[in-house]
């Protein structure tokens, strides 16, 4: 996997991480809040429910108030108690029960065939005593019983929350109740409802999830052409660069091949043939042919140092014999006697074991940086300094010349050639290279980190 597509996986994994966690608490949120809001509305469906129960059955005591309050309790009194609550109603489902307290049906509106009939073993179907239950609640002053019957207009069995009381003057229970079948039907539509709001939720979220990515990773895309283009571009130059390079260091040796070591031969081929034509006439010709040999030698010798001098450049011996601060120290010296230009050169720290490229590198920094300074420059005075320690190099050198726009000419696409390949080298090796120039002088410093 290559660098650019490392970069777009950890960013697009942790945006992904953090969209399954917001769902994960999105849905743990959202369900707990069905559950409240189920419990609520249950709570607020029941409040309401036994408010109405109460009142119904109020009503119903209210009715026959007045045959209670008289203290009868003859057959025709009763009658007509029964009566009265058998003719109220409210809905289709809503009605009035008599039972006495040993379970004994005396009055169902609904079911006439249970009027009569001895309840008290009656069970439901998840098998709890619902007679007895609602016995017990009566015996106990009256309230709330919840149980199961069957509903008159379904004629299926249904929850269904009842209010009894007693009443103590016939031995009799009253009461109705309400069926619960359409809360709970409320109470699933709403969960249903939830339910489709949870989905929903979780498919945005999935959406905006798939669709971040898609643009991440379409951003990506676009960003890995742009810099691959920008990157055969910046090759392109580079190579193009590299090339120019190799021309003008061609340029040069052929220069001073021709202009230096090509005229030193032919004048010393010279003054050895006419030398060797002198050999063979008078003494006194004898004579100048040998003062003429030593001027010849004399050549000769400024031709090896100029051959010294090509070699040097193209690569120090002393570089790979004895190290950067060996070849710098000959560079100072030798830039010293060509330029004229007084060149202080000082080393401090353990510069003896510096990697190969590095060396390599510092050291055409430092020439590229003592050619400018000699060809731009007018300088006076050149400081060279060279420091190893604390894993760090640092190469330093400072003049009092002119001083330049560095960035302005850095960035010029005809000049700046040598602070970019100065740049170039120094990025190679994960270097640093700093430029700073004034009116006073200018100072190059190059330093790398050295690897422990």
């Amino acid at each position: 996997m290559q660098l650019r597509q490392k970069v777009i996986f950890l960013a697009i994994a942790p945006l992904i991480v953090a969209l399954c966690a917001i769902a994960l608490f999105v849905r743990q949120q959202a369900i707990g809040l069905a559950h409240e809001q189920h419990a609520t509305i249950q709570r607020a469906y029941l409040a309401s429910k036994q408010a109405e129960l109460r009142h119904y059955v109020d009503l119903a005591s209210h009715s026959i108030a007045h045959l209670t309050a008289s203290g009868r309790s003859d057959p025709a009194t009763l009658a007509e108690a029964k009566r009265i609550l058998q003719s109220l109603s409210f809905g289709d489902d809503g009605y009035f029960f008599v039972y006495d307290m040993d379970g004994r049906n005396l009055m169902h509106p609904r079911q006439p065939e249970l009027v009569g009939r001895d309840l008290w073993n009656l069970h439901d179907q998840f098998g709890a005593p619902t007679i007895q239950n609602i016995v017990a609640v009566a015996k106990q002053g009256g309230g709330l019983v919840r149980y199961n019957w069957v509903k008159p207009s379904t004629n299926k069995s249904a929850p269904k929350l009842g209010y009894v009381v007693p009443v103590p003057q016939w031995g009799w229970i009253m009461g109705s109740g309400l069926y619960l079948d359409d809360v709970q039907a409320a109470l699933d539509q709403v969960d249903a409802q939830q339910s489709r709001n949870i989905e929903t939720t979780m498919w945005w979220i999935a959406g905006l999830a798939i669709l971040a990515t898609l643009v991440i990773g379409g951003a990506g895309l676009a960003l890995n052409v742009s810099e691959s283009r920008v990157a055969d571009m910046k090759l392109k130059a580079l190579a193009q660069r590299v090339v120019d390079s190799q021309e003008q260091e061609r340029a040069r040796l052929s220069r001073d091949l021709h202009d230096g070591i090509s005229q030193w031969l032919v004048s010393i081929k010279l003054q050895i043939e006419a030398g060797i034509i002198r050999m063979k006439g008078t003494p006194d010709q004898q004579r100048q042919a040998h003062a003429s040999f030593e001027r010849t030698a004399e050549e000769l010798n400024k031709v090896l140092g100029e051959v010294r001098r090509i070699s040097h450049d193209l690569r120090p011996t002393l570089l790979d014999d004895l190290g950067l601060a060996a070849a710098l120290d000959h560079l100072a010296e030798e830039f010293s006697q060509h330029s004229g230009m007084p060149v202080t050169f000082n080393v401090s720290g353990d510069a003896e074991h510096l990697p190969q490229t590095v060396g390599t590198v510092l050291f055409r920094i430092a020439q590229e940086a003592l050619t400018n300074i000699e060809r731009h420059a007018d300088a006076h005075h050149i400081d060279l300094a060279l420091h190893a320690g604390d894993g760090r190099v640092l190469l330093t050198i400072a003049d009092d010349g002119a001083g330049f726009d560095a960035e302005g000419v850095a960035t010029h696409p005809q000049r700046g050639i040598g602070l970019r390949n100065m740049m170039e080298r120094m990025d190679a090796i994960g270097g640093h290279l700093d430029i700073a120039s004034s009116a006073a002088g200018t100072t190059v410093c190059a330093s790398v980190e050295l690897e422990t």
